[in-house]
């Protein structure tokens, strides 16, 4: 809890910048009124968080402070709003000599355009993944599918296209081969091997009677699924596990990444598993998990 006294001289400060900023630049109310809300916000948290009072943080708490938000769900319009209300008080501050260095000087504004994946929570992924009836051979086929397509984040182009000689079950690897011809080595883990066990041995052998079938997943008459039947199904166990958010074909691949990152994988691994050619491209999916890596680099490293 913070201390009466040092909330207040927070807010004084707070209000003496607002001051300044009306004189200089004769802004709006309603800017001078989000500008305020947004920097007592900051030095609540930083109260709270027993960080550094107002004027004496650094680039790590300023970085802390925009992944906990992110992480809270404000959106990219919103975050990028809080920056600029900061930006605008530190060079304040430090035209006016009260601070020596801007904590803001070095931190990049969420970008604009492509807009960001949506994710699932590891909770709400748990429930997808519960959702197929594995009494039936389209539940044990679904819960395969699932656990591989968020066990190694593949698109769903590859899932429904793997082939039975690209899977190396000793192992517990597939081999894929993604955009550009590039193929790169998945690991399964234990829980997506097991699911893909059970389906080839009790859901796939009895609909396959062809000595040709190739394809991992099928129908149930034996032929190779297509990715708008796989999605189709997915949306009804998003159903059926209480999910009313909108999903795309790729929600489970941006909830492997980001649960990765959040979970302390290294970015560059996750770029080899998503197959992606530009460490740029693998970024977008990380929206909370990279504030977060950026807060730990920042608060951690020595030249943070």
């Amino acid at each position: 809890m913070a201390e009466p006294a040092r909330a207040e001289a927070q807010a004084a400060i707070v209000e003496s910048f607002l001051d300044g900023l009306w004189m200089e630049r004769g802004l709006a109310g309603n800017t001078l009124t989000a500008y305020r809300s947004d920097l007592l916000a900051f030095a609540r948290w930083l109260d709270e968080s027993g960080a550094p009072a107002l004027l004496d943080v650094g680039r790590a708490e300023v970085m802390r402070y925009l992944a906990a938000r992110v992480a809270g769900g404000a959106s990219r319009r919103s975050s990028a709003r809080l920056l600029s209300a900061l930006r605008r008080f530190y060079r304040f501050q430090l035209r006016q000599g009260m601070i020596e260095h801007d904590p803001t000087a070095r931190v990049e504004a969420p970008r604009s355009g492509r807009p960001l994946p949506t994710s699932l929570t590891e909770a709400e992924v748990d429930r997808l993944l519960e959702a197929p009836d594995t009494d039936s051979f389209l539940g044990l086929r679904d819960r395969a599918m699932l656990e591989l397509l968020y066990a190694t984040g593949l698109r769903v182009s590859e899932l429904v296209g793997l082939r039975l000689d690209q899977v190396n079950r000793r192992q517990g690897v597939v081999r894929v081969t993604g955009k550009g011809g590039r193929e790169r080595l998945v690991p399964l883990g234990e829980t997506a091997l097991a699911a893909l066990e059970q389906y080839l041995a009790d859901g796939r052998a009895a609909v396959t009677r062809a000595a040709g079938a190739s394809s991992v997943f099928v129908t149930q008459r034996g032929q190779g699924m297509t990715r708008q039947a796989f999605w189709y199904r997915v949306r009804d166990h998003a159903r059926t596990a209480g999910i009313h958010q909108p999903l795309s074909p790729h929600t489970l691949r941006h909830s492997f990444a980001t649960h990765l990152l959040n979970h302390g994988a290294d970015l560059r691994a996750v770029q080899l598993l998503l197959g992606h050619s530009d460490l740029s491209t693998t970024q977008i999916y990380t929206h909370v998990a990279q504030a977060r890596l950026q807060a730990l680099h920042a608060a951690h490293h020595p030249r943070g």
